[in-house]
């Protein structure tokens, strides 16, 4: 396969939770440029189906569908009917999260359940039906977004870095349990990404240049960025990949600081 044809999704069947916008609309789109034929889920119904239709203009092979990770019956039933329609059910990318940004003496119970609930019970619900569905048919691909503040943290992010630390666990422990079925599972950990979510900061001049300082490459990345790990971990270029966190961030984590001293 040194021709690159490792890399191919030919064939394949691709769910993208979160394709109604930023990074996993730019993986949906990607993963069907390589091939697939990518299912676009997500909460907003009429999002995931602009991303299809995107798709399809392109030439591609996409179909949409609304699903809230929150719903653990419902994921299992989307995910069971892409596998009924389409024989198989081969990649599974979830990329949704939240957080509520205060410091962690002001965190309310609410506060604490809704970052919980969506990035650690969805992310388990989407693990847990992809997870048997794939065992059951001896091979697929698991792909869950945790994050740099599984790492490292700032003021503002404690419940949301446990969260993402918790994500790269259950992504461990996931992979540790269905290898023996052929399944890997493993994790994207971006930096700092230019999303919708993220327009906030870019609005806020020294917020936003603070972080893109702190990226060695001196800037916040592209959604279209993270699409080239992910279907890394997608494909069978990572078939020997799994429990694995994929860290894209720009060298964030790398530098310990970014005093550079004289003479250097």
């Amino acid at each position: 396969m040194a021709d690159g044809s490792c890399f191919s999704l030919d064939g394949k069947n691709v769910a993208v939770i979160g394709a109604g916008s930023g990074i996993a609309a730019a993986v949906a789109i990607g993963c069907a440029k390589h091939g697939a034929r990518v299912a676009c889920l997500d909460i907003n119904a009429a999002a995931a189906e602009a991303t299809a239709a995107a798709i399809g203009d392109a030439g591609g092979n996409a179909e949409s569908a609304n699903l809230d990770i929150c719903d653990g019956a419902a994921v299992t039933a989307v995910f069971a009917d892409i596998s009924e329609r389409h024989g198989s059910l081969d990649v599974v990318v979830c990329s949704p999260s939240i957080n509520v940004r205060k410091p962690m003496l002001e965190y309310t119970d609410e506060d604490f359940d809704r970052v919980v609930g969506l990035n650690l019970k969805g992310s388990l619900h989407v693990m847990q039906s992809a997870g048997r569905l794939m065992a059951a048919q001896g091979s697929g691909s698991i792909i869950m977004y945790s994050s740099i503040r599984s790492l490292v943290v700032e003021p503002g992010q404690s419940i949301y870095a446990a969260t993402k630390a918790g994500i790269a666990q259950m992504v461990r422990t996931l992979a540790a349990e269905l290898g023996p079925s052929g399944v890997r599972v493993n994790a994207v950990a971006p930096g700092v990404v230019e999303t919708p979510l993220t327009e906030p900061i870019k609005a806020h001049a020294e917020w936003y240049n603070a972080y893109a300082a702190k990226s060695v490459l001196g800037r916040w990345a592209q959604t279209e960025e993270m699409v080239g790990p992910t279907i890394f971990l997608a494909s069978d270029a990572a078939s020997y990949v799994t429990g694995s966190v994929l860290i894209v961030d720009g060298g964030w984590t790398a530098a310990d600081g970014r005093f550079t001293p004289p003479g250097m």
